[in-house]
């Protein structure tokens, strides 16, 4: 069976160090491809593109690609935004002082996704980042309406029956929620009447299950929120459409997937709700002024023991030494965790059914042709989701949310100090190390000057999520921004950027250690 091209990105992919490019065997992709021949003789395809990517000769290829610092920044800069929270009598009433989000392409299109929204209807704002593999289209839905099934999983019992009485009675709606997007971030019009009554259906259902002046629970709230959109991409997949291009569409949502890691901040009330290998990590100032790390989201992947303990309790025990192969769920999926990717939580007899029924465009699709090796006791995959309540403290200073090609760069820990660093002004100097290389006295001077230039120049970026962006993009083997780095990695072509590194989302929220004092007071008292 052919190999879906969809799959080619678990090829290896590499990093940059100093001048050359060097393979980097654990920064792989979401899919490893499924090969159907003798291990003896991989696909003439698969092996010359492996071969390539190791014989990549980058002095000789790249250096024609050194771009320029203000093109340095064109790029970088492209897709920032940021958002501070209005002021109401001169003085922040919201533990959100503001937020700035940026992200980085490496497939074509790329396959992140990010949202922010403030809750009109109950209070708070929700913060997401969406991570798609197999194309982009689940990553693309759950961005666009996880953030209402939160929202209306947040509304009590009257403020429900108002919406559907409302809606009942042809009166016009009042939003529920206030979307913070940038130009480049879109919503698929087509479907809107879909997802509306989807989500239509759904508060009708909490309507029958709730009562007057029940006040729901935040925790609840999310995790039904994620299981429901999760059974709705699902249930409309199995459904189809009579238009053409939706029923096409919503089996395209289905068959590709998404990891999501979704902050809900209301008070001095942080709930965070993650499902896949996104994370989410505090930025805490101790009483010195440093910054130290506090991770608020566990990835769901092979490197966390409990959630293989999970996985290989949920099926039986013959199937333990197949339902994780190779660090991946059935040999295939790195994340344990997702939305869609119904190929790992349909039975076969369902797949063939609505494959066969669907449009032709669908079984040109290569990646929904095969069926996982060792496919037994499906579901394999669960949306549900990780939740972490945090008690938002003064020291508390930033949130920081990211998709896995941050922190496949960065370790959480500096991603912390680099954020910090930034919002203080104040750079904590580190003994300069230089990680076994042997340097002569004239480089280390060299070095010494470089970090010197780096203080001077930190602040050319106006958007915290773009700093931080360039150092995770043009760091060096010492831990400072080199340009001619950051130049060949963004100057990669498209069908090379994705084997050097994966598509990079980052939202940065910055609190209000007043409020938060305040609250906390309030709360005490």
């Amino acid at each position: 069976m052919p190999v879906p091209s969809q799959l080619l990105r678990g090829l290896p992919r590499t990093r940059v160090l100093a001048f050359t490019m060097l393979p980097c065997q654990h920064h792989q992709s979401h899919f490893l491809p499924v090969v159907h021949q003798p291990a003896s003789r991989p696909p003439s395809h698969i092996w010359q593109s492996h071969q390539q990517s190791r014989s990549y000769q980058t002095t000789s290829v790249l250096r024609s690609y050194i771009l320029t610092p203000p093109q340095v920044n064109s790029i970088l800069k492209a897709n920032e935004y940021s958002f501070k929270v209005p002021e109401f009598d001169g003085k922040n009433v919201s533990s959100v002082m503001g937020f700035e989000s940026n992200q980085l392409p490496a497939n074509a299109p790329i396959e992140d996704r990010r949202s922010a929204a403030t809750c009109l209807k109950t209070r708070g704002t929700l913060l997401g980042v969406f991570d798609g593999h197999a194309g982009c289209a689940c990553a693309q839905a759950v961005s666009e309406r996880l953030f209402y099934y939160i929202a209306v999983s947040l509304m009590p019992h009257d403020t429900l029956c108002e919406l559907e009485a409302a809606v009942e009675f042809g009166r016009a709606l009042s939003p529920i929620l206030q979307w913070h997007k940038h130009p480049n971030d879109y919503f698929s019009k087509e479907a809107q009447k879909l997802y509306f009554n989807s989500l239509r259906t759904y508060w009708q259902e909490l309507i029958d299950l709730t009562s007057p002046g029940e006040v729901p629970d935040t925790r609840e709230a999310l995790l039904s929120a994620f299981k429901r959109l999760d059974n709705d991409i699902s249930l409309e997949a199995q459904v189809g459409d009579p238009n053409a291009f939706l029923h096409y569409w919503v089996l395209r949502v289905a068959f590709s997937g998404a990891t999501a890691c979704v902050a809900h901040i209301d008070g001095s009330d942080l709930f965070i709700a993650n499902a896949g290998d996104a994370r989410a990590v505090l930025g805490v100032q101790e009483e010195d002024g440093t910054f130290s790390c506090h991770t608020l989201s566990n990835d769901h992947n092979a490197q966390n023991d409990d959630e293989v303990a999970r996985i290989q309790g949920e099926h039986p025990p013959s199937e333990r030494k197949t339902v994780i192969r190779q660090d991946r769920l059935l040999g295939l999926l790195m994340p344990f965790r997702a939305f869609g990717d119904v190929k790992f939580k349909w039975n076969i007899e369902l797949q063939k059914c609505v494959l066969e029924s669907g449009p032709d465009q669908l079984n040109e699709n290569e990646n929904t042709k095969f069926i996982p090796p060792n496919y037994h006791t499906p579901p394999y995959l669960t949306a549900e989701p990780e939740i972490i309540h945090h008690k938002l403290r003064p020291q508390d200073r930033f949130l920081v949310i990211g998709s896995d090609g941050l922190w496949e760069t960065l370790h959480r820990q500096e991603v912390v100090r680099i954020v910090g660093e930034y919002l203080t002004g104040v750079h904590q100097h580190q003994p300069l190390k230089v990680g076994g290389y042997r340097v002569t006295l004239g480089q280390m001077q060299g070095l010494l000057e470089e970090r010197k230039a780096r203080v001077s120049s930190a602040f050319e970026d106006l958007n915290v999520a773009t700093h931080l962006m360039r150092h995770a993009v043009g760091n060096n083997e010492f831990g400072t921004v080199d340009h001619e780095r950051l130049s060949k990695m963004l100057s990669l072509p498209e069908e090379l950027a994705r084997m050097y590194r994966d598509d990079i989302t980052i939202i940065i929220t910055q609190f209000n250690p007043h409020v938060i004092g305040a609250q906390r007071q309030e709360e005490q008292s």
